[in-house]
């Protein structure tokens, strides 16, 4: 990689990485201008030089030939290999040789040599194997800087998702701003089909919102009054207004972006390692050729023989795939992760990911939905129907904000219910609530009320791993019950499956009860459960795991699982939208859905896959190069690679590694049959 193009000072704003890019495409402007300038002066030179005219068979010379090569060599050296050798002096000075730092010497050696043939010492000069090898080291470098461009560019698809202005609305008045202007709490119109300009809550109207490109649930969303939208999704059909919560730095997407942003620039160890092997590269090939040209004179070749291998081996070194290997497949895995839904903020632990041999999960909000339902209604005793102990349940829990009493509501809402009002309503505390509905007084009530009021439990309600139940007492006799339970989310079930298949352990941790714990690990057929462990004891459980020798996956979604997140080699966070800063989750799920862990683990044996086969491009065909430039098979063989096929071969496996890495993908099928 071009060392002057930097990938890695990544800035953290948008404007600043903007500029960087455009920093970027004027460098890829620039290597074509130069590059096409020089093969308008290549041209000439190779017509006058005589290998080619032999090869061509054709001859062809005139007085002071020899000169106006020199001359047209000599732009092509200077404009040409500019930013070779502003690049060798600039690596100099940092005392970090590398890729520069050969090519500058490379062509410098060519071109003094070949100029001092000119005036008079023996030998042929060089001028055109010169002029042809700055050309290709150009036209190399122009498709690599373009190639990285491409990765990067992810980036600004991203940013490109939020529109340019909104519908800001004061009064009754509509006026078109300008996001930057938009602030906390600005009342935004959203039309139909336009994209949604900040993150908020809806305040009035509803449609189904298409949030594909952030979450990768392809389904349109249903959105009504109440319901958080995300900057950057597309509206359908429906016109809303939206509250804005957030704007600019805070919302969802900028925080996106910066981590992708940071994933891209934080170098993991497997990039560290391809850095190392780039300064080991520039220290063989300065030996090796060195030690090619003392060789080949003490052999008894000629300087022109002996500095034409010298040359050649150090332009085949210049280790170009290598900068690239390892930069341009983290750039496109962090991109594609981060359009299925996946926000990685710890490189290492993502190309760790293959090595998972235990998920843990917490149950409430991971593998649950964290929403009671209502699975029955019983009557037993009075007139009553299901219908109306539902409805008297309903009555007494309109109020209410306990995930219970919100569950029974839903139900009856659900039912076509209409929700009676309530007289002398009161809560007994920490036991139900009661009141008068029509004539009658109700109760709502828990077991444990039942059994201090010397209540006996009736029959067909007895206790069940996994359900709740409260009763319904009409006039203080048990008239029926509502029994609920924490629903599994339809997803959970694949994920346990789609984990196990593919030999990854899989536990639950909760802070229930034993039976609810049971009932619901058996219901998923998970390997184990740790059940009614407090928040503080979530790191301990991990740790009983990583005794075992497990490679340990957490994935919670509270801040009480914080320390277990920070305790396993690779903490995942179930991001709900907003919550995108589990500080200490490694990566975030940001459609909360536990398949994703799956399509995590397949990310990661990609990436991990693509950066070996590319540093094996990148290297072997150094190993295989190098001999044939130093001519190690001259004597016998006859076989040598000139530095102009040198350099074709070079610029060929950088192409090969930028292609490869473009080529990372997750095989769909994979992930549909772990996500399907």
């Amino acid at each position: 990689m071009s060392k002057q193009v930097d990938h890695n000072h990544h800035n953290h704003h948008g404007d600043q990485h903007h500029d960087h890019n455009e920093h970027h495409r004027m460098m890829i402007r620039d290597f074509r201008t130069r590059f096409y300038v020089t093969l308008v002066f290549t041209i000439p030179v190779l017509a006058l030089s005589e290998l080619i005219q032999q090869f061509l068979g054709f001859s062809f010379t005139f007085a002071g030939a020899d000169y106006v090569v020199f001359g047209l060599a000599t732009i092509i050296f200077v404009y040409g290999g500019w930013p070779f050798l502003s690049g060798l002096v600039g690596e100099l000075k940092q005392k970090a040789p590398g890729m520069m730092t050969l090519i500058g010497l490379a062509i410098t050696v060519a071109y003094v040599y070949s100029a001092a043939v000119t005036f008079g010492l023996e030998g042929t000069p060089f001028y055109w194997e010169l002029a042809t090898l700055i050309a290709i080291m150009l036209a190399g470098h122009w498709i690599e800087m373009a190639s990285v461009l491409g990765a990067s560019s992810a980036l600004e698809k991203l940013a490109q998702l939020m529109p340019n202005e909104a519908h800001r609305k004061s009064g009754d008045d509509v006026t078109d701003v300008p996001l930057s202007e938009i602030r906390k709490g600005d009342i935004l119109v959203i039309k139909p089909g336009e994209k949604i300009p900040s993150d908020g809550v809806i305040s009035r109207g509803s449609s189904y919102v298409d949030e594909s490109m952030l979450t990768g649930e392809s389904r349109p969303v249903r959105k009504e009054a109440g319901d958080q939208l995300i900057g950057g999704s597309i509206n359908g059909d429906g016109s809303m207004e939206l509250r804005v919560e957030s704007s600019g730095e805070d919302s969802y997407l900028s925080k996106v972006i910066n981590m992708v942003r940071e994933a891209q620039a934080a170098k993991s160890k497997t990039q560290a390692l391809s850095d190392r092997a780039a300064l080991w590269l520039t220290i063989v090939a300065i030996t090796v050729g060195l030690s090619t040209l003392v060789a080949w004179l003490f052999a008894g070749q000629g300087l022109q023989f002996s500095i034409a291998r010298m040359a050649t081996v150090m332009i085949i070194t210049c280790p170009h795939a290598l900068g690239l290997a390892i930069p341009l497949v983290v750039a496109q895995s962090t991109a594609k992760s981060a359009q299925n839904g996946l926000l990685i903020r710890n490189r290492t632990a993502f190309e760790n990911a293959r090595k998972i041999s235990a998920v843990l999960f917490d149950k409430t909000g991971t593998l649950t939905k964290g929403t009671f339902e209502v699975n029955s209604v019983n009557v037993h005793s009075g007139p009553y129907t299901e219908k109306e102990i539902l409805s008297f349940a309903a009555a007494l829990e309109g109020q209410s904000e306990h995930p219970i009493g919100k569950g029974i509501v839903t139900k009856a809402k659900s039912d076509g219910i209409t929700i009676k009002s309530v007289d002398d309503f009161e809560a007994i505390k920490g036991k139900g609530v009661s009141g008068t509905v029509g004539s009658k007084r109700v109760q709502v009530v828990s077991p444990g009320y039942l059994e201090e009021q010397g209540l006996n439990r009736p029959q067909g309600a007895e206790r069940r791993g996994g359900v709740t139940r409260v009763f319904v007492l009409v006039d203080g006799e048990v008239a029926g019950s509502v029994a609920l339970s924490d629903t599994i989310r339809p997803e959970s079930y694949r994920a346990i499956q789609a984990l196990k298949k593919r030999g990854i352990e899989c536990w639950m941790l909760t802070g229930d009860n034993r039976e609810t714990a049971e009932a619901v690990a058996e219901e998923l057929g998970m390997d184990g459960f740790f059940a009614e462990v407090l928040p503080d004891q979530k790191q301990e459980k991990v740790k009983e795991l990583q005794a075992k020798g497990e490679y340990v996956a957490m994935t919670g979604d509270g801040v009480n699982d914080s320390p277990a997140l920070a305790q396993a080699q690779i903490g995942i966070a179930v991001g709900s939208g907003t919550d995108v800063a589990a500080a200490t989750a490694d990566i975030i799920l940001v459609n909360s859905n536990p398949l994703d862990i799956t399509a995590l683990i397949l990310f990661g044996r990609a990436t991990y896959r693509k950066m070996v086969q590319n540093l094996i491009w990148a290297t072997g065909y150094n190993v295989v190069a190098i001999p044939l430039a130093a001519g190690v098979l001259y004597s016998s063989a006859g076989i040598v690679l000139s530095p102009e096929v040198g350099a074709i071969l070079m610029s060929l496996s950088t192409v090969i590694v930028a292609v490869n890495a473009r080529l990372l993908r997750v095989k769909k099928e994979e992930l549909e049959e772990a996500t399907a």
